[in-house]
């Protein structure tokens, strides 16, 4: 069978309780006429939530698509190396705080799946860690200012935080990590913030809670009242003393990679990570929280400044945000006319401006700002006419 070389898709939306009421329709037209919350707007094939295309006249679940034909949809390689499509194009909409996360590495989300399913814990229950046996790095590119954290804070810069405050609750556990500045302490201090509970806790986050409101010019506590308004008497409101505040402006981008911990906060972005469900908790969050397991996949080690931004590679008008994994490539296209080829599947989306995809044999398909299409591996060479904007998905 032949296949066009372009499908425009259409995507579903999850209405996460913590989404945006009104950024897809700000950004992008996209009707809400319910007023849910529209947290993801989801590009991909994922059982969960999966896009649909239009095939012979008729609408056909991308993942239908891929599996009638996966070497002309994929590649050969990618077939080989992944079985399906391997990445997970969302636009994300905080409107309201995600959960403190650390996703496992590949080889501890093998092992701990294995471990699971002989367990025989069910697959869609509360205190199942892994969903299945694959990582989640994740890239999160900046439409609106968008606020998160991610990665440790130095540890002389942690100490100095807890130092200002003086928490006598705390007084015990600050001591041990300045005895201890190394990744042992960074974890023994990480997991007695996690388990603290009783007058203890209520205490210390009393202590938190006062310091902030008194210090709302910066932003760490900031940060800290407006996480307590969301999430009243959880531990994870420590986490912004703990972990890199930063916000992104638009067109910036960050990488968050395996065992290291990361919120999203407020903002809207466009996210790209690998194809898993493994969510390790560690606050912000009324979920299951297995503190043992997320202390096993977490790298206590700083992480420096500089190494938060994703600085792009720049190829004429063309931002190429590399990253260390082979799940995903993501790029940004400015307008203007680019000749590209596919080497794997593609996912094109329109971020704030038409364009129109044109193939070898002449056959065109406009998106409007918002849409995005789905260039299977066979397409080869195609051309791009963009008014604005478009980010561009595929893998290595």
């Amino acid at each position: 069978m032949s296949y066009p070389p372009f499908f425009l898709m259409c995507n579903p939306i999850q209405d996460y309780v913590w989404g945006s009421r009104d950024s897809l329709t700000t950004l992008f037209g996209i009707k809400n006429p319910e007023g849910k919350p529209q947290a993801e707007l989801w590009m991909g094939a994922h059982p969960n939530g999966c896009s649909e295309v239009t095939l012979a006249g008729e609408s056909v679940k991308l993942s239908s698509l891929i599996d009638a034909n996966p070497v002309a949809m994929l590649g050969e390689a990618t077939q080989a190396r992944f079985g399906s499509l391997p990445f997970l194009f969302k636009v994300l909409c905080a409107e309201q705080a995600l959960s403190i996360q650390v996703h496992p590495s590949k080889a501890q989300a093998e092992a701990g799946f294995a471990r699971e399913e002989a367990a025989g814990i069910d697959i869609k229950a509360s205190n199942r860690n892994y969903k299945d046996p694959n990582h989640k790095p994740e890239l999160v590119f900046a439409l609106t200012r968008y606020q998160a954290m991610n990665g440790f804070r130095a540890i002389p810069a942690i100490l100095a935080l807890f130092d200002r405050m003086a928490l006598p609750a705390l007084a015990d556990l600050t001591a041990a990590l300045r005895q201890s500045q190394n990744e042992a302490g960074l974890q023994h201090f990480f997991h007695q913030l996690l388990i603290l509970s009783g007058e203890r806790k209520d205490e210390a986050l009393a202590g938190l809670l006062a310091y902030a409101a008194a210090h709302q010019d910066e932003e760490t506590f900031a940060t800290i009242s407006n996480l307590a308004n969301q999430y009243p008497g959880d531990v994870g409101l420590f986490s912004p003393l703990l972990l890199n505040v930063v916000t992104l402006e638009p067109g910036q981008a960050m990488f968050l990679d395996a065992q290291t911990p990361h919120a999203y906060i407020h903002g809207t972005g466009l996210e790209i990570m690998a194809n898993s469900d493994n969510v390790l908790r560690a606050g912000l969050t009324p979920k299951y929280m297995d503190v043992p397991e997320l202390l096993a996949c977490t790298r206590c080690v700083a992480k420096p400044d500089d190494q938060i931004l994703l600085s792009p590679r720049m190829e004429g008008t063309v931002q190429h945000f590399d990253v260390p994994v082979p799940d995903f490539t993501f790029s940004v296209y400015g307008a203007g006319e680019h000749a590209l080829t596919t080497g794997n599947a593609e996912i094109l989306f329109a971020i704030d401006g038409p364009i129109t995809l044109i193939g070898q044999d002449g056959e065109r398909l406009t998106l409007t700002i918002g849409q995005s299409a789905f260039v299977p591996a066979s397409t080869g060479d195609y051309r791009v006419t963009a008014e604005g904007r478009f980010a561009r998905a595929s893998n290595r």
